[in-house]
């Protein structure tokens, strides 16, 4: 009996030292490609914040107007929060988002536990905070990818007005309100995500080669609007406001970024560079996206018209309200967080 049944445990102990091997193969490959983008990425990042002094020449109206747009996008992300968690507690969910997020720009992968946690220590059970987070990350990515799909006319007919910031501030509307029609729609019928799905999955069986075709992208599609209608349920409307008013607020910030160093871009790229921006911050090789916005972005700015160096400024900008004042503002509401919550 002991020769039949000696080489199981072998097997599954082999079986379990391979599951471990994967679990830690992953991290490494991100963890090395991360590295790798930020070396790539060193001369740009340098470059960006290498404008420092020009910040001293800024139109400081509009680049405190940089920071209030941006607090405003961080008080809608928080309103999608609430919303998921089904909570009225303001504090509770700004301060654990503010510090699982400042805590994910230092060590990948940990603000959703550390957020959790918090929540749980406030009284939000940890089971909820996981399926609201997962609901609330879910409808800000869907926003961000359906961005640059609903700005595509816009940017591939080059939205043939006149040069300056407020024909961007009026094309980035017209496209904010359309986004929100489109996602209105989507939780209200079936049909956007099964034309949206099925296009997307003949583009990607047309373009990529790969061994087995896409399938069934739109049943997935609806099966994650349906998990997220489901969290947030009967308020799914003030959820997508809210996701879309986070998406206006940081465009806003991005376009008095630019008004503060005095550029007047061509609308349509200006957009463009926004969007593309936005989806290089989803990238998970770098925390935010550090390194690839700031590269993606001076690029499409430059294109949309504006000189390098205002291009520069305008980026650090941006990147210092949206990126770096995070990070202690993390910092000092984990502290405000642990007084109220001994």
């Amino acid at each position: 009996m002991s020769a039949g049944t000696s080489p199981a445990p072998e097997a599954g102990g082999n079986g379990a030292a391979r599951a471990s091997w994967r679990r830690y193969v992953k991290p490494a490959v991100v963890l090395a490609v991360g590295a790798v983008s930020l070396y790539l990425f060193l001369p740009s990042l340098l470059a960006v914040f290498g404008a420092w002094r020009s910040l001293s020449h800024l139109e400081w109206y509009f680049a405190i107007l940089v920071l209030a747009s941006e607090s405003a996008s961080y008080v809608c992300l928080w309103e999608v929060d609430r919303v998921a968690l089904g909570t009225k507690a303001w504090f509770a969910v700004a301060c654990a988002q503010l510090s699982g997020n400042a805590l994910g720009r230092i060590v990948p992968g940990a603000p959703t536990p550390f957020t959790a946690e918090l929540l749980r220590k406030a009284g939000i059970d940890a089971g909820q905070s996981a399926a609201a987070f997962t609901a609330s990350t879910g409808l800000q990515i869907a926003t961000t990818a359906a961005l640059p799909l609903l700005a595509l006319p816009a940017i591939v007919g080059g939205a043939p007005v006149g040069h300056g910031l407020a024909n961007a501030a009026y094309l980035g509307l017209a496209v904010l309100v359309l986004l929100m029609v489109a996602g209105v729609a989507a939780f209200a019928t079936d049909w956007p995500l099964t034309l949206a799905g099925g296009a997307i999955q003949r583009l990607l069986n047309a373009t990529v080669r790969r061994r087995r075709p896409v399938a069934g992208l739109p049943a997935e599609l609806l099966a994650d609007r349906d998990f997220i209608r489901a969290t947030v349920g009967g308020r799914w409307k003030a959820a997508l406001g809210a996701a879309v008013g986070n998406t206006g607020f940081d465009y806003l910030a991005l376009l008095c970024a630019l008004r503060a160093v005095g550029a007047s871009p061509r609308p349509s790229l200006v957009l463009l560079a926004y969007t593309f921006a936005d989806l290089l911050a989803l990238l998970p090789f770098t925390p935010g996206g550090l390194g690839f916005v700031e590269t993606g972005l001076v690029g499409t700015l430059a294109l949309a018209g504006v000189p390098g160096s205002d291009a520069l400024t305008a980026t650090l900008l941006y990147r210092l309200v949206a990126y770096w004042l995070p990070i202690p503002a993390g910092g000092l509401a984990y502290l405000l967080f642990r007084r109220r919550y001994r």
